[in-house]
């Protein structure tokens, strides 16, 4: 799909929204972000619907969101995630904010000397990492510390371990059960027990653990 640099930039912005908040930013906010005028944001968006890249509910505040089948890669940095916080694997907490990176190769490589890479590797397509902080994933092997790479999206399939975002507006980590009439979040740790709600916002996939000795 051919985009420009500031069509982008937008999609980026929604995307990095609804993973952080649950919902879109309003056209101001994007204008304010961008350092451009709100009429011309509109035309990004507009074009950007146009080219199927954006889907927008009629009368509907903050209903922007990136159309399915629509990957919207980071910045072209190798090995590097946005580290956009921490994220509870016990009680649910606030997911905090930080405008902090996982830089990979500064993960794992020695603490004195060089790290060559790995031809292919990239963060693009949509990624980010969380710190884990709480014992309750455990037995899947997610423990305290470690950082999560997570897959964006905003639908999840039973058994899946999924970033969710509750009514209540902390987000946890769990695996992914849609019930009868609620969903199930389901710790792999005996002495946590189950989230259940009638709904909440998935926010992200778990693709990937790291961990450092």
């Amino acid at each position: 799909m051919n985009l420009t640099p500031k069509q982008l930039k937008i999609l980026q912005l929604i995307r990095d929204s609804r993973v952080r908040h649950g919902y879109s930013p309003t056209m101001q906010e994007l204008a304010d972000q961008l350092n451009v005028s709100k009429v011309t944001v509109f035309e990004h968006v507009e074009a950007l619907i146009k080219k199927g890249a954006l889907v927008r509910e009629a009368n509907k505040a903050r209903s922007l969101s990136i159309a399915d089948g629509i990957a919207v890669p980071d910045e072209d940095r190798p090995m590097k995630f946005p580290l956009v916080g921490k994220i509870a694997a016990g009680y649910p907490i606030e997911k905090l904010e930080d405008r902090e990176e996982l830089d990979v190769r500064d993960l794992f490589a020695p603490r004195t000397g060089r790290f060559s890479g790995a031809p292919g590797a990239g963060g693009g397509g949509g990624a980010f990492a969380l710190r884990v902080e709480g014992d309750s994933m455990k037995d899947e092997g997610i423990f305290d510390g470690d950082f999560v790479i997570i897959e964006r999206t905003e639908t999840a399939r039973n058994g899946d371990r999924v970033v969710a975002l509750l009514p209540d507006g902390q987000t946890t980590l769990k695996t992914f059960f849609k019930e009868s009439d609620h969903i199930r979040l389901q710790p792999a740790n005996a002495a946590f027990e189950p989230i259940r709600v009638k709904d909440c916002k998935i926010q992200g996939i778990v693709v990937g653990v790291l961990r450092r000795y």
